[in-house]
């Protein structure tokens, strides 16, 4: 048994870490980082986003002279404060006390990086350099890594934040667009001069109905998230304002997705003499990691070696390893056997986790051998 990263993940997730609130996690993590002969700072990121800490960049240099340097990554948010939670231990998993979250998204991801590094530290088998990136406010749109202020040096990378049992490595991820959206009409009275009006409610409403929402197909999404306006039961509404997202991991896809909606709205608003206004902006880019890359294949060997079956797949929803692969750094998620994330259900298998650190471990073994591990 891996006590290690069993104590750590319990520690970690009694220190509340809400987006903009991850200091004294970092700070523990600083620590402990240092204690295993690693180098380790915080970038400048803090004044951009706003967290009270930077993110958290480490190194350990590898024993194999010429080999690859390989990125971990996972945040250092939670979705929700957790502020008083002790995490209980129940028939080999891990829950929290039913009133929080327990925070393995992705609290289970940080303490499998330092569980790796005190292995590395002790190991002797050569291993390959290692690049770590906590990152802050991933939670809230990828906020960390977006302002990153530090240049990676890493080959290519596993984000450990993905969801599935071990050897679920995530190789594709959408593209994200946003979308504000604003119908103004014209305000009059309910009861007195209705027609005088133009309802921007009823504007968009009928141009939400006309449009094809939530699946659209195997890679393509759409949503109108929150809708705000009126300004009173007996006034017709003048405005509303409407927040909606298109994902998609096909560019082409989400451009057309993205057109036919605004198409309908303006429509529909011209039609009624209301007016549309709009603002979008991509919030992540979409990725695909061939399985051949060696991100992917040294993962295979260590799965087969471990006895553990890796299943490649795609997610619907954004990861750092979005905004990373846009910066020329291949990187797949890996899943690490925490269920029902972003609940008060939230609970970590044992087993999972003491496996996602041997599975770790053995990535970067062969990573060390390089191409000679792949034939």
């Amino acid at each position: 048994m891996n006590s290690y990263v069993i104590d750590e993940f319990l520690k970690l997730a009694a220190i509340d870490s809400p987006s903009k609130k991850e200091g004294e996690l970092a700070q523990y993590i600083k620590e402990k980082i240092k204690a295993l002969g690693a180098e380790v700072i915080e970038d400048g990121s803090a004044q951009k986003t706003g967290s009270d800490t930077g993110n958290i960049i480490a190194r350990l240099k590898g024993t194999k002279h010429g080999s690859v340097t390989v990125l971990l990554s996972a945040h250092m948010d939670t979705i929700t404060p957790t502020a008083g939670m002790t995490p209980q231990i129940r028939e080999g998993k891990i829950y929290s006390d039913g009133r929080h979250i327990l925070g393995a998204d992705d609290k289970a991801g940080i303490a499998v990086i330092l569980a790796v590094l005190k292995a590395l530290s002790e190991s002797t088998e050569e291993f390959c350099s290692v690049e770590i990136l906590l990152t802050v406010q991933e939670e809230i749109g990828l906020i960390g890594v977006k302002n990153l202020d530090y240049k990676l040096q890493a080959d290519y990378g596993y984000i450990l934040d993905g969801d599935g049992p071990v050897g679920t490595v995530i190789n594709a991820a959408p593209s994200h667009m946003t979308l504000d959206l604003v119908v103004d009409g014209k305000a009059a009275h309910a009861g007195l001069c209705p027609e005088a009006g133009i309802n921007a409610i009823v504007v968009a409403s009928k141009a939400i109905s006309a449009l094809e929402t939530g699946r659209i197909d195997f890679e393509t999404t759409s949503n109108f998230g929150l809708i705000t306006g009126g300004k009173g039961r007996n006034i017709v509404a003048d405005r509303v304002e409407i927040k909606a997202e298109v994902r998609s991991r096909d560019e082409n896809k989400l451009e057309q997705e993205v057109q036919k909606l605004l198409r309908m709205f303006k429509e529909t608003a011209d039609n009624h003499r209301a007016v549309f206004t709009f603002t979008g902006e991509m919030a992540y880019e979409a990725f695909t990691i061939d399985q051949n890359h060696p991100v992917i294949a040294h993962a295979i060997k260590a799965g087969k070696s471990l006895g553990i079956e890796i299943q490649t797949k795609a997610t619907g929803g954004g990861l750092d390893a979005n905004i990373l692969n846009s910066r020329h750094i291949p990187c797949v998620a890996l899943g690490l056997g925490n269920e029902n994330p972003h609940t008060n259900e939230e609970f970590l298998s044992i087993a999972e986790l003491e496996k996602s650190v041997d599975f770790i471990l053995a990535i970067l073994h062969e990573a060390a051998r390089g191409d000679e591990s792949l034939k």
